[in-house]
């Protein structure tokens, strides 16, 4: 699988991941987390890293199977105990604004025959273990990005009908054309991306809709929108004005809604990757901004599980459009990896809102957020309700009604 070619690209892809999506400069300290099979890749990136300036890079391994033990053999009270060294390095990327490189390699099937209720106290207890940079990646405070990396069990889920090293391999030659990897100067073609997507932001802010109508087969919904609500694309600033990119591949806009004023109904058209299981056929029924029935075809224990997370697990904290025309949806794929699949369709998250998400909201505490509408959660969860059938209007508050998709893209 490593040869030349592979191998160069890979560089290229490191080199895009430190520069322009953490944005390294002089000095800063670095946290990579990924897989142990993807051992090639940690270390490219470690180099780009300090390449790049760092000054220290800090690597949390992962191990699908040691989760696996560790959730078969525990009991739901030690898997909910959190060690003190977790508490500890969390409030150290904070304190010392550490910027985050999460890298994404999981089998999408790793733990689906497990017990739903321990899943959910591992999830929970790792929400709790890392509250501080939850706080602070929703804030912006530091720099973050998400990047994935083709693992065989993966790659077989995406692409069941080739060998494992075949998978594997036109798996990884799907990711690097999603983040232009493949493009004669990807920096370039980031900057034409990033620019194409901030203008789309700024045409809708300028309206300040004040609710959002989607309506497709299986799906009617009415979504407000609060006061001085903004739209984000692309790229964020961190605490120092610094630019870097959350997510690549990036094909969204997105903000957060009033999350009490949610009402209708909205039905799934892709399957859900959480936490080692797939979900999938999902249907939901909001009430004055809560999820009243919940339906799927597939993990739907698991799906009640998250959504009793806490009193914000039920409520929507994201509103993201993605055309459907976006490279990534023609592909036609479907990854099983929120990464992409979100930015293939239209999607909403259960939970989390981001504070700037409106006007101001970074220098918000919790109650005044909700206050300002928006949802508090220990969880974010996107799931995708775009296709060629979407169509979304806008209404403003003096009752105008402006087309925003249409056949499943921008009017």
């Amino acid at each position: 699988m490593e040869d030349k070619t592979f191998l160069e690209q890979l560089k290229k892809y490191a080199e895009l991941a430190i520069k322009i999506g953490l944005n390294v400069q002089k000095n800063d300290e670095v946290i990579i987390t990924i897989t142990i099979n993807q051992a090639t890749l940690a270390h490219l990136l470690v180099e780009q890293a300090y390449l790049a300036g760092a000054k220290n890079v800090i690597l949390q391994w992962q191990d699908e199977q040691k989760r696996r033990l560790d959730l078969t053999y525990q009991t739901e009270t030690e898997l909910k105990q959190v060690a003190s060294f977790k508490n500890d390095l969390s409030h150290y990327i904070v304190d010392n604004r550490v910027k985050r490189l999460t890298v994404m390699s999981s089998d999408p099937q790793a733990l689906a025959d497990l017990n739903p209720r321990k899943i959910s106290a591992v999830q929970s207890a790792s929400s709790s273990g890392t509250r501080a940079v939850k706080m602070a990646t929703e804030n912006n405070w530091l720099s973050w990005t998400i990047i994935a990396a083709a693992s065989p069990a993966w790659a077989q889920k995406v692409f069941p009908d080739e060998s494992p090293e075949t998978s594997t391999q036109h798996l990884w030659q799907e990711i690097f054309k999603a983040v232009r990897i493949d493009q004669e100067d990807p920096l370039k073609a980031w900057q034409q991306q990033k620019e194409k997507l901030i203008a789309k932001a700024k045409l809708l802010n300028q309206y300040q809709f004040d609710q959002l109508h989607y309506v497709a087969p299986g799906t009617d919904l009415m979504i407000g929108l609060p006061k001085n609500h903004v739209w984000e694309a692309a790229s964020s600033l961190n605490e120092k004005g610094e630019e870097f990119i959350p997510n690549m591949p990036t094909e969204e806009v997105f903000t957060a809604p009033d999350a009490k004023r949610v009402d209708g109904y909205v039905r799934a058209t892709r399957p859900l990757s959480y936490a080692g299981t797939v979900i999938s056929g999902m249907a939901f029924t909001f009430e004055r901004g809560h999820v009243i029935k919940v339906e799927a075809e597939q993990g739907l224990p698991l799906l009640k599980q998250l959504l009793k997370t806490d009193s914000g697990a039920s409520m929507l904290g994201e509103v993201a459009l993605v055309p459907n025309p976006s490279p990534i949806s023609q592909s036609g794929i479907t990854f099983f990896n929120t990464l992409f699949d979100e930015n293939a369709a239209n999607h909403l998250a259960l939970g989390a809102a981001y504070p700037f998400s409106i006007a101001g909201g970074s220098k918000m505490n919790q109650l005044q957020l909700q206050l300002a509408g928006l949802n508090v959660s220990q969880i974010h969860v996107d799931f995708m309700i775009g296709s060629e059938n979407m169509l979304i209007d806008g209404h403003t508050t003096d009752d105008q009604v402006v087309p925003i998709f249409r056949s499943g893209d921008w009017a």
